[in-house]
């Protein structure tokens, strides 16, 4: 399966360095493998391999090589002035793509500066958008097994769920203790575990600390990790010129919709903000525009799930339902206020139409339709 960012990042090689993010086993190799064998004399090498970290402190590739593929590199002391040394001084054939499954760019809060010298690239979930062919069988199995290559491929749901099993043990044994020193496991173990059951709900870190018995500081130093290890992703409130949307919790949502514990709302909703999540990762890297994604609510608590922003001003609002076809009162109400572009976006619908000015659309055409 050919992801869609090979020729953008290709064309992107041939101009400066590649960092290509996103969480472990979304297909960051697979997509590195398929630029090396395009590549004439390219060479992998993996910082958490001995062998491969010492070729790269020594920089002992060959000379000829025209494709350098670095991973996991962010965990090598010192990454940034490396890499900026190696950029300013490499030979013109040489082409260098980073990867890695914690973000790469965290540095642009931090002194070293790589301005100029790379193009960001996020490698996201398998989407409706993505995948040729998709029909409602597409969203099914993408709400049931999470647009991970291997689960989405597997044969059956349980093999799925045995992937997501390891995968989830492996994410809190390994790659958090790998990213920072963590005293209590069972305590970021249990706050993973009722995140899960939590999706599409503003999150209290107050109520969170209190559940899992630690103080709120703590929450938030895991909340943290898991998003800067692409586990989960925060939905903030939109609140600029919105004067009366000012409730502060963010919502989070999991890369792996196949980790959301709840029913085929929960899901849907949270295939719905990955997928919208992809569509503005997109016009970022792609477009070079700002976009955001956020939802709204007032304090009378009138919520709309969704909405993209772009440049800093909402482009779009979004609200997601099963399969209520009447129109959302919250999203009218909005779109009438402020004048924004609105889409209601269902399920299961069975035919589309307008109320008004506002689209009731099916979700599979609607997702279809995104970037990426």
């Amino acid at each position: 399966m050919e992801r869609l960012q090979l020729p953008l990042i290709t064309k992107d090689l041939r101009r400066k360095m590649v960092f290509l993010t996103g969480p472990r086993q979304v297909g960051k190799t697979y997509l590195a493998q398929a630029l090396l064998k395009e590549t004439p004399n390219g060479v992998y090498l993996n910082h958490d391999n001995l062998e491969d970290r010492a070729i790269i402190t020594r920089m002992a590739w060959l000379p000829g090589t025209e494709l350098l593929v670095l991973d996991e590199l962010h965990k090598m002391s010192g990454w940034k002035n490396y890499l900026k040394g190696l950029f300013d001084t490499k030979p013109p054939h040489l082409k260098i793509l980073v990867t890695g499954s914690a973000r790469l760019d965290t540095f642009r809060a931090s002194g070293d500066s790589l301005a100029g010298r790379y193009f960001r690239h996020r490698l996201n979930p398998l989407s409706v958008a993505e995948l040729p062919d998709s029909t409602e069988a597409t969203i099914d199995a993408l709400m049931a097994r999470g647009g991970f290559p291997e689960p989405f491929l597997t044969e059956t749901v349980q093999d799925s769920e045995r992937w997501r099993m390891q995968y989830v043990d492996g994410l809190i044994r390994t790659d958090i203790l790998d990213f920072e020193r963590i005293h209590d496991l069972r305590a970021i173990e249990l706050t993973l575990e009722l995140l899960r059951r939590r999706v599409g709900s503003p999150i209290s870190i107050t109520s969170l600390a209190q559940d899992v018995a630690c103080s709120p500081n703590t929450i938030k130093k895991y909340l943290a990790i898991l998003e800067a290890l692409f586990i989960v992703f925060r939905v903030t409130p939109w609140h600029h010129n919105i004067a009366r949307s000012l409730l502060k919790e963010p919502k989070l949502y999991f890369y792996d919709t196949g980790m959301v514990k709840g029913g085929e709302g929960a899901r849907f909703e949270n295939l719905m903000a990955v997928s919208l999540l992809k569509h503005v990762n997109a016009i970022e890297d792609y477009e070079g525009k700002r976009a955001s994604l956020h939802y709204l609510r007032t304090k009378e608590k009138k919520e709309v799930d969704f909405a993209v922003a772009i440049e800093d001003q909402p482009a779009t609002i979004i609200e997601a339902k099963l399969s209520e076809s009447e129109l959302s009162p919250a999203l009218a109400y909005f779109h009438g206020k402020y004048r924004l572009e609105a889409t209601q976006v269902v399920r299961h619908l069975r035919k589309e139409r307008m109320a008004g000015a506002i689209p009731i659309r099916r979700a599979l055409d609607f997702l279809r339709e995104l970037k990426m």
